[in-house]
């Protein structure tokens, strides 16, 4: 485990460069850029100048990539180009959409995927599990921005069922996080269908058969705890995953999270708060991957083992 979270130190560590290398090869200079969003239009030299100074952008290369990683650790994302407030506050102010969104598709995706994952599981080679195949396959292979267009002009728009502007709550959640769950739902189920399937066939579940256990036992007592590991795994890597999908969505559905935000700051070539977008999402997919190795250690005690074979 320290092997582990050496790596993600250094996955981190690596991450934080390329972005902040990122950044700096942003186009523009970014004191114009404050000055502009401060509302000095035409800045002279002596205000960009003294910008500069003010935002360290004369400093040393590596003295300026240690003050940004300071200041990151210390929750300080810099200044938006765009509107001159802190990045912080920008991010802070529709955390708590964004958060909503992907707990709810999180929760939708998790239990559509063990439903249909089970349920093919149970009916191999039948109708059922055809069914799920090709459900669970176009879930995949549909892109949510057009899963999401599809459901504002047919459902929204033509059968009213639901409102076509969101607000960030409760009450407008539901089609963009059906959105944003449904690809991850149907990987998902595909993933726990073929590990319920290859438990089945494993010497353990023929001396069960031979003990007359019934097929739910077998099933859901047996076959499903062996099986829990490969798609905790992809569970663990797709909630990271779903953070990264949020802008489509966000942006398809009007949602006032940070997804949406960040599209509108690509399009402004505003730096600073993709730079904050990126290294929060790479940062959750790094602390998500250590907690998925923490728990699939005590769901599979195999995993305890160190490489001498001694149990840790």
């Amino acid at each position: 485990m320290l092997r582990r979270l050496c790596a993600a130190a250094a996955t981190l560590v690596i991450t934080s460069i390329l972005v902040w290398a990122m950044l700096m090869l942003a186009p523009g200079d970014p004191a114009e850029g404050v000055l502009r969003a401060r509302g000095v239009l035409e800045p002279d030299p002596n205000q960009v100048a003294a910008m500069r100074a003010e935002l360290g952008l004369d400093d040393p290369p590596a003295l300026r990539y240690w003050n940004w990683l300071v200041a990151w650790m210390h929750g300080d994302f810099g200044i938006s180009w765009k509107s001159g407030r802190p990045v912080v506050e920008e991010i802070a102010k529709r955390l708590p959409a964004t958060g909503l969104l992907t707990g709810v598709s999180m929760v939708l995706a998790v239990v559509l995927s063990a439903v249909l994952g089970i349920a093919a599981a149970s009916a191999h080679r039948r109708l059922a599990d055809t069914l799920v195949r090709v459900v669970t396959l176009a879930m995949v292979i549909v892109p949510s921005f057009l899963f999401g267009l599809l459901v504002l002009n047919v459902l929204v728009l033509r059968l009213k069922w639901g409102v076509v502007v969101s607000d960030g709550t409760w009450r407008t959640v539901g089609w963009p996080a059906m959105t944003l769950a449904c690809g991850s739902a149907g990987y998902w189920a595909r993933v726990l269908r073929a590990a319920m399937l290859e438990a089945r066939s494993a010497p353990y579940m023929q001396i069960c058969r031979a003990r007359g256990a019934s097929s739910a036992r077998q099933l859901l007592v047996h076959g499903l705890p062996n099986a829990l590991p490969p798609w905790v795994t992809v569970v663990a890597m797709g909630a990271a995953g779903l953070l990264g999908g949020a802008p489509i969505v966000e942006a398809v559905f009007t949602w006032p999270g940070i997804g949406a935000y960040t599209v509108q700051a690509i399009n402004a070539g505003d730096a600073p708060v993709v730079v904050c977008y990126t290294m929060l999402a790479v940062t959750t997919f790094v602390v998500v991957s250590v907690l998925t190795d923490i728990a699939l250690t005590l769901l599979d005690p195999r995993l305890r083992k160190a490489p001498g074979g001694v149990v840790a």
